[in-house]
């Protein structure tokens, strides 16, 4: 098998983001999501721009085969940062081959450059494989999470 590598996505790699998503939504059972309405490439390069964001992508062969998505949150009951993965998925045909793994140890190291307190991600019940990885990594938290719907005034 020829190398893999990692890299974080910079603000001129849009079609890289694109593709990224198609990965999420072929993943997650969920293109519409991800593909459905994709936002422009002005707003993609803005996106990628942000210090805050952090873009990943682990590719084969020229090809996407997985990828993360962080958000470096401030806090404000002391002076530290804390970083929250978002999404994370690797392809049906890469997966068991340490890439999901290789994602978050590349996140590691941004966050240790960064002076991150602690890296943190939800993982659904029933997901085996993403509880057996993040609770090889760390300490499990049950909590519970809720989608507050933003109701438009009209």
């Amino acid at each position: 098998m020829s190398q893999l590598s990692t890299r974080r996505l910079t603000q001129q790699d849009g079609r890289d983001l694109r593709r990224l998503n198609e990965l999420f939504g072929q993943a997650f059972d969920d293109p519409q999501t991800y593909t459905g309405t994709p936002p422009d490439s002005d707003y993609v390069a803005r996106l990628l721009a942000k210090d805050h964001v952090i873009v990943l992508v682990t590719e084969h062969e020229g090809e996407v085969v997985g990828g993360l998505v962080a958000y470096e949150l401030e806090k404000f009951e002391s002076e530290r940062r804390e970083i929250y993965i978002y999404d994370l998925a690797v392809s049906q045909t890469h997966r068991r081959q340490g890439i999901a793994r290789n994602l978050i140890n590349f996140l590691k190291e941004i966050a240790r450059l960064k002076n991150v307190w602690v890296i943190y991600v939800q993982a659904d019940y029933g997901d085996g494989p993403a509880v057996a990885l993040y609770t090889s990594l760390g300490v499990r938290e049950d909590v519970m999470h809720f989608d507050i719907a933003i109701e438009t005034m009209d």
